[in-house]
C-alpha cells in the first residue's frame, strides 16, 4: 500500500493535518520547573483550549482534515501487546533519577498497565506525579533529597506542537531526535501511531531519519520549499550532523529532494528554530524577522547537493534572496518582514511568533491575532491572513506552524 504522506510544499492547499489540543499537562507547569519544561510562563488551560479550537476551526476553514494525536495515539495502543510494549519504552526513555530506578520502573508499569488506551495517553502526556504512584523502599535518605522533583514521569506540556517530533517529506517520515530532555518521548508517540494505527500501519512509508541518532534534528528546522528542494535550520536545536544524515538517507532512497539549503540562524532563543523568524506564505513571498533581513546578503547558507558519484559536496552561498531565486526557480522572490520591519514592533511580535505563519494554500495562511502589525503588513501584500486568537497558546513560544504536523497537500508529486 502506498505511502498516506504527501508533503512537497509548504504551501501547497492542505489536505491532512494532526494537531494536540492542550489539556492537563499545562497545569502541571509549575515556576520551578519552567526551565526544565522548556517554557517562559505558564498558559492559561481554558482559554489555551478555547484558543485551540479556534486555531482548529481555521484549519479546516479551506477544507483541511484535522486529526488528534491523542485519538491517532488511543486507537494506535488498542492491541494490549502493543500498548505494553508502548509503556514499557515510554517509561526507559523517561530517564528515571530515583536510587532504586528498577523498583520504580517496576511499580509504575503496573501503576500504567491495566490502563485502558485512551486513559493511558492522557496520564502519560499529562506527567505521573510521585503522590500517584505509592512507592515502597527501604531507602528513606534519597527519596527526601530527590522530594523536590514532583514527577516520576514529567509532563510534555510542548506536545501541542506537533511540527517538531516528526516531519513528514515527500512520501516519508523523519523521527526526529529531539534536542531536549523534556521533549524526547513526543517523538515515541508518532512512531507508535504510524506503525499501528490502521490509517498508517499498512502503508509502505521510507523511513528519511531516526530518532536514535546521536545528533539532534527537529521539525521547526525542516521547511520542504518545492518538489526537490528543503531548507533547514542550523540552530541551537539542529546539528549540521542530522542534516547532512538525513540528506545522504533521503538520496539512498531516491528520494525526489535533490538539494538542501542550510541556513545557519542565531543559536538563542528568540531564533529557536529556521520557521521562527522565515516562512513561506506564497510561491515568491516569505515573511522574515528584520534581523535576518538585515544580513540577508550576508549568511551562512550551505547548499547540499549530490554529485555524479553520489558524494555530498556543499556550496557555500551567503545572498538568501539570490539563493532562494536560483534554487526554486523563482524571477522575483518578496522578504515581508515581521512588525513592518520597525524596530520594537519586529522585536515584540518576533516574540510572540509573528513570523511563524503556517499556509493552508497559496497566499492564505494562519497568523496569531496579537501580531497586528506584522498581519496588516501581510495583508498590505496581498496575503490572506486567518487571524486566531492567541493570549495563552503564544506563552509557550511557538505559533501556527509550530501547532502543525501536515502530513497532505494538493499540487504535490
Amino acid at each position: 500500500m502506498t505511502s498516506p504522506f504527501n508533503i512537497y510544499s509548504e504551501i501547497g492547499s492542505l489536505e491532512k493535518v494532526i494537531i494536540h489540543r492542550p489539556g492537563k499537562e499545562i497545569e502541571n507547569i509549575y515556576p520551578d520547573y519552567l526551565e526544565a519544561l522548556l517554557f517562559d510562563d505558564i498558559p492559561n488551560l481554558r482559554v489555551a483550549q478555547k484558543e485551540h479550537d479556534q486555531f482548529a476551526k481555521a484549519l479546516q476553514s479551506k477544507g483541511a482534515e484535522v486529526l488528534y494525536l491523542t485519538d491517532l495515539a488511543t486507537e494506535a495502543l488498542k492491541a494490549e501487546e502493543t500498548k505494553k510494549a508502548f509503556i514499557k519504552d515510554f517509561i526507559k526513555l523517561s530517564q528515571l533519577t530515583h536510587q532504586e530506578e528498577d523498583k520504580v520502573y517496576t511499580y509504575l508499569y503496573e501503576y500504567l498497565a491495566d490502563r485502558e488506551p485512551e486513559e493511558l495517553v492522557n496520564m502519560l502526556i499529562s506527567g505521573i506525579r510521585k503522590e500517584e504512584v505509592k512507592v515502597e523502599t527501604d531507602l528513606v535518605l534519597p527519596g527526601l533529597i530527590d522530594s523536590n522533583k514532583p514527577f516520576y514521569i514529567d509532563p510534555l506540556p510542548n506536545m501541542y506542537f506537533t511540527r517538531d517530533p516528526a516531519s513528514i517529506i515527500g512520501h516519508g517520515i523523519s523521527y526526529n531526535r529531539m534536542d531536549h530532555t523534556a521533549r524526547k518521548n513526543e517523538t515515541l508517540f508518532m512512531k507508535y501511531i504510524t506503525a499501528h494505527h490502521p490509517l498508517f500501519s499498512d502503508s509502505d512509508i521510507p523511513q528519511v531519519n531516526d530518532d536514535k541518532s546521536r545528533f539532534p534534528i527537529e521539525g521547526g528546522d525542516i521547511l520542504v520549499l518545492s518538489q526537490d528542494t528543503l531548507a533547514i535550520g542550523l540552530s541551537a536545536r539542529t546539528s549540521p550532523e542530522a542534516i547532512e544524515i538525513l540528506f545522504k538517507k533521503l538520496r539512498s532512497l531516491n528520494s525526489p529532494i535533490k538539494q538542501v539549503i542550510a541556513v545557519e540562524i542565531p543559536k538563542k532563543r528568540a531564533f529557536m528554530h529556521l520557521d521562527t523568524v522565515f516562512t513561506q506564505l506564497d510561491t515568491n513571498k516569505f515573511t522574515v524577522h528584520p534581523a535576518v533581513m538585515k544580513i540577508a546578503d550576508d549568511m551562512n547558507l550551505y547548499i547540499l547537493r549530490e554529485n555524479s558519484n553520489r558524494q555530498v559536496v556543499v556550496e557555500r552561498k551567503s545572498n538568501l534572496i539570490e539563493t532562494l531565486k536560483s534554487c526554486l526557480h523563482l524571477n522575483e522572490l518578496e522578504l515581508i518582514p515581521v512588525g513592518d520591519g520597525q524596530a520594537i514592533e519586529a522585536a515584540r511580535e518576533q516574540w510572540n511568533d509573528g513570523s511563524n505563519t503556517f499556509a493552508l494554500a497559496p497566499g492564505t495562511v494562519v497568523a496569531y491575532d496579537r501580531n497586528y502589525v506584522t498581519n496588516d503588513t501581510l495583508k498590505s501584500y496581498g496575503i490572506d491572513v486567518i487571524e486566531v486568537p492567541s493570549s495563552e497558546l503564544a506563552r509557550g513560544r511557538g505559533g501556527p506552524r509550530c501547532m502543525t504536523m501536515p502530513i497532505s497537500r494538493k499540487n504535490s508529486l
